[in-house]
């Protein structure tokens, strides 16, 4: 019975980044730009790696699906952020902030996952080169990406479910550009403590495993590596799990910083946010391509082909 003298609320009101009154403009065409970049980006690296036979590889399929992972992550914030920005209304529908909620852990858990799969494919790459198509199969690879996949899924629905399964009867402003655990878990109508225990345990454990997973796969490429004789040899196997490393880093930091403080900050926050959403996934296709000769060489014929780049 008192549930029912609540009002719940049916939509909810985006207040932004914090301290950035009057810089609407400036903002709307920074983000609008990073967002264009993202997606050229990754769309001329999904090009290069379709139209070349040479980049069939296991590697190369791992990166197209990072690729597509980068197009759609920031797509899942931007658009609504950038539509405000314009001077367009703040409001966002319930449903509108249950499936960017979604979305983003969505495609955020499966990178994660994908970037382990993509240090074990490494590991293998390296540690060992004469069985590498034998245990990276094509089965091994298709099972692979779809776990990633299923388990970014599993890991959505079950925070989303948990953060919307609270009752919201107002306040409904939410102190970000878009709908997230820590934002959500302050408006809610009810004891969070609990949503906040799991969502802590859950989305700092998913991204700390994975991490632990990689460094397991880098410490035994690292001592592989230090066995190769050859100067030559060690160059080319660092420069390969280099853009790889630099990646994690840009990709796990945020993660860190936004889900494992203690006291959430809003501006520290919102920052890292705009790191995490826009600026890494347009930064991947350039530590892949700029560190990647045969990529660098696909691309340029795409280039070329599309009538971008002059013939030399």
């Amino acid at each position: 019975t008192k549930m029912r003298n609540v009002s719940m609320v049916t939509k909810f009101i985006l207040l932004g980044i914090p301290h950035t009154e009057r810089l609407e403009s400036i903002l709307f065409i920074l983000f609008l730009s990073f967002y264009l970049f993202t997606l050229m980006g990754n769309l001329l690296i999904l090009l290069a790696i379709v139209s070349s036979s040479r980049l069939h590889t296991p590697m190369y399929f791992f990166l197209c699906k990072l690729s597509v992972c980068d197009i759609f992550f920031p797509s899942v914030s931007s658009p609504k952020m950038l539509f405000y920005l314009s001077g367009n209304s703040r409001a966002i529908s319930y449903a509108g902030c249950v499936s960017q909620l979604f979305f983003h852990h969505f495609l955020g858990c499966t990178e994660g996952f994908l970037y382990t799969v993509m240090a074990y494919d490494c590991f293998v790459a390296i540690c060992y080169p004469l069985r590498y198509r034998v245990i990276m199969s094509h089965r091994v690879c298709a099972i692979l990406a779809m776990g990633t996949s299923f388990f970014g899924c599993i890991q959505a629905i079950f925070l989303t479910t948990l953060t919307f399964q609270l009752p919201y009867c107002g306040p409904n402003e939410v102190d970000s550009y878009f709908c997230d655990i820590p934002v959500m878990v302050k408006l809610a109508c009810a004891d969070t403590s609990a949503l906040k225990m799991v969502g802590f345990i859950s989305v700092g454990l998913m991204p700390l495993g994975c991490f632990l997973l990689i460094l397991t796969s880098y410490s035994c490429i690292v001592f592989s590596i230090l066995q190769i004789r050859s100067a030559e040899g060690r160059r080319r196997a660092f420069s390969t799990c280099s853009a790889h490393l630099t990646a994690i880093l840009l990709a796990f930091m945020p993660v860190v910083l936004i889900y494992l403080q203690p006291t959430p900050n809003p501006s520290l926050n919102a920052a890292v946010q705009i790191l995490n959403n826009l600026v890494t996934p347009m930064l991947n296709p350039l530590i892949y391509s700029l560190r990647n000769k045969e990529v660098k060489y696909s691309l340029r014929k795409v280039l070329q082909q599309l009538d971008l780049l002059s013939e030399k």
